[in-house]
């Protein structure tokens, strides 16, 4: 499927997106990449997969629920501009 000019012009005032006329060209060749992507999903053989409605279908794997510092204090602090011992130094804001 290809689009042509007053097709791009009219999905832009659908979406309410202003075009100059300069601006159709390289919309229109990006949309039809968009379209040709799609028409490649429409090859993929998908006979015998289930549909999927959602997300909530699917077990999440669970982890233990720990507090901990990441163990990476040094690696982080190693980025501040400067530093007060194991903590950010800032300039003071309010006086």
């Amino acid at each position: 499927m290809s689009l042509d000019p007053a097709t791009v012009r009219r999905i832009a005032r659908l979406a309410r997106i202003r075009l100059d006329d300069a601006e159709v060209p390289p919309l229109q060749t990006e949309l039809n990449g968009i379209l040709g992507w799609i028409e490649q999903l429409n090859e993929v053989n998908v006979e015998g997969v289930e549909p999927l409605t959602g997300g909530a279908q699917m077990a999440l794997k669970m982890r233990a629920d720990e507090v901990t510092d990441g163990n990476i204090r040094d690696a982080v602090l190693a980025n501040a501009p400067d530093r007060a011992g194991d903590y950010f130094a800032v300039p003071k804001v309010v006086e």
